[in-house]
């Protein structure tokens, strides 16, 4: 009862009392310098709720990340732009110079000054009880963090001695690395400012370790979990967890304004519905949300289809912005000797993908929208090539055989299974997170391909924990699962998927990875030449100081990835429902839902819908 009555508090009454806490005037509106979008599709009248369904409490993280107000965001064309700040200036890649909007106010009418940035990097980042570890990793070149000078209230400029390319599209992810927090709020939790005995008090009263943990359970920008705290996002949470029903208002001193004027954003409310993922496209059509698209799946697409007239939503269909939408990761740190050494072996791995069938995927599961892909870039990103996107494509199930039979995989058992070298049979056990029915599908499809070439596999599904400890491990052979992140990727966008950078993220090395983010304390170095020159490349990527450099650097390193077939694409350009309520205006028909750079809804601006009564 308590969580609705205050979901439905006037907006005038919480403004009063975020004013009265907070100790700052009450000036409602944008900036003195708002940020003018003057490419609205049409423009609206302020006014009106949606709802949206979400699994999780902790979803309430997408109210940041649809708002997507970024220090610099993307424009239509994927080009760096001011957002939050007026404007900035970069030299030589290395040297960054930030200027404010004049009157910019945090939501509670607190001014938003170089002060908020100052108080992250000395008190947050510099603090060793808050980060033990030093910065965050995009605030480092090679170890050495930048110098800071604060030039005004409305000017700081961060100064490294070497390029630092990650430190603006960092600040425009769709979780970006914080770089400001709101001093006057979370100061009372910060040992350098508060009262020791209220400090003390705060920490017992919430049952916290001790001050530090206390001061990062208040300062989740991008978790989006705490009502007090201030943000600079469009819409502010008024619901404390633990709810069913999450309510986020309009945030009265958000910096962006339309063509006439008019403060952004449009819409009054959101409020997020926590439900059972399995019944969202349920409720989607019996009409219980006005926006959705998490939850629902490309097979929900006829039954939200044949619902509209009942729901009032209208059912779009949006491409993904992945390499593919799944793939199959043969592990090249393999545990397994035999299996090591095939994995390896770029025959191998050629031959699996000319073995695969991806039209009767496409057919199957998609219908024959999607398209075969190699995991690697889409027709959307400028650097795009035919060369790049075919290779290692095309179902040829005997080039692939005569390239088994080279590799001496001669030898059958009697049900026609070829052997290994050590005589056991071929089989492929391909792991899964045993979360999605679709990758289960498709695996169907593929043990069908594959059979064709002598090659047995078996599915695997495990809890997601246990999969990437498997995987990490060395004891998963080969696993199924999303593409690449972005395959619509700018010469300006780091090349990250495309060497060994990761541990989690690239199932195909893992232990690679994992030397790559240890700085070679764990896990083991490349020692395949083609893998090796990728993290070189990756490397000249990071100390390039124009996009000539790193559009030379990515071109190589796109033609040299391709041509391995290190992983196994499957399709891509698979379609994604988006349910729209028939009067909510300014949800685009046709565009690409992908996490980096596009934050799902983030990048069309969600601060413009509007509804039409």
């Amino acid at each position: 009862m308590r969580t609705r009555l205050f979901a439905h508090v006037g907006l005038h009454l919480l403004l009063l009392s975020f004013a009265a806490f907070s100790g700052a005037p009450l000036r409602a509106g944008p900036p003195e310098e708002p940020r003018v979008l003057a490419d609205i599709p049409e423009i609206g009248r302020r006014g009106g709720e949606i709802r949206m369904l979400v699994g999780r409490a902790r979803d309430t993280r997408l109210l940041h990340v649809y708002g997507n107000a970024r220090l610099v965001g993307y424009d239509r064309d994927l080009r760096l732009v001011p957002d939050i700040l007026k404007s900035f200036e970069v030299e030589d890649g290395r040297i960054f110079t930030f200027s404010l909007r004049r009157g910019h106010r945090w939501s509670d009418g607190h001014p938003f000054t170089t002060e908020d940035f100052r108080f992250w990097w000395e008190d947050v980042a510099l603090d060793p009880k808050l980060s033990p570890m030093g910065p965050p990793v995009g605030m480092l070149v090679e170890g050495e963090p930048p110098v800071v000078e604060v030039l005004d209230e409305h000017r700081i400029r961060y100064r490294w001695s070497k390029p630092n390319p990650f430190f603006l599209p960092l600040n425009a992810a769709a979780t970006p690395e914080f770089v400001y927090a709101p001093k006057h709020y979370l100061a009372r939790f910060h040992a350098k400012y508060a009262d020791p005995a209220e400090l003390e008090r705060l920490v017992k009263e919430t049952k916290s370790r001790d001050w530090a943990q206390l001061f990062r359970r208040k300062e989740r920008m991008s978790e989006f979990d705490n009502p007090e705290l201030p943000t600079l996002q469009p819409w502010m949470l008024v619901t404390a967890p633990p709810a069913e029903r999450f309510v986020a208002v309009r945030n009265p001193h958000f910096h962006r304004v339309d063509a006439k004027g008019q403060q952004l954003p449009y819409l009054d409310r959101i409020v997020l519905e926590v439900v059972d993922s399995k019944l969202v496209p349920i409720k989607t059509g019996a009409g219980e949300t006005d926006l959705q698209a998490r939850g629902l799946s490309f097979k929900d697409y006829t039954f939200l289809k044949e619902s509209e007239a009942r729901s009032g939503l209208k059912t779009y269909l949006w491409r993904e912005s992945r390499g593919a939408h799944l793939a199959l990761y043969p592990n090249l740190n393999a545990n397994d000797p035999v299996w090591r050494k095939l994995f390896r072996d770029r025959r191998f791995r050629l031959a699996l993908s000319l073995g695969l069938d991806r039209e009767a995927i496409n057919q199957y599961l998609y219908f024959g929208l999607a398209t075969a892909a190699n995991n690697t870039l889409l027709p959307d990103s400028p650097l795009y090539s035919e060369e790049v996107a075919s290779a290692c494509l095309g179902f040829d199930p005997e080039a692939a055989n005569r390239l088994l039979d080279e590799l001496g995989l001669v030898e059958r058992t009697r049900e026609g299974i070829r052997k290994l070298p050590d005589g056991r049979a071929m089989e492929i056990v391909i792991e899964t997170a045993g979360e999605d029915p679709e990758q289960v599908d498709l695996l169907e499809l593929v043990r069908d391909s594959w059979r064709a070439l002598g090659i047995k596999i078996h599915s695997r599904p495990s809890e997601r924990e246990l999969f990437r400890n498997r995987i990490f491990a060395g004891e998963a052979l080969m696993v199924v699962w999303f593409g690449k992140e972005n395959g619509i990727v700018t010469a300006a966008m780091a090349p990250w998927e495309f060497a060994p950078t990761s541990q989690a993220d690239q199932p195909q090395w893992p232990k690679w990875g994992q030397h790559f983010e240890t700085g070679g304390r764990a896990g083991e170095a490349p020692d395949l030449p083609e893998a090796a020159r990728l993290l070189e490349l990756y490397r000249a990527w990071t100390r390039a100081t124009d996009d000539a450099a790193r559009t030379a650097i990515w071109s190589e390193m796109l033609s040299l990835y391709s041509a391995q077939c290190w992983t196994i694409g499957t399709v891509a350009n698979v379609l994604q429902p988006i349910a729209v309520r028939k009067n909510l205006v300014n949800v685009p028909e046709e565009g690409i839902w992908g996490w980096e750079p596009y934050a799902q809804f983030g990048f069309y601006r969600p601060d413009t819908f509007w509804l039409r009564k």
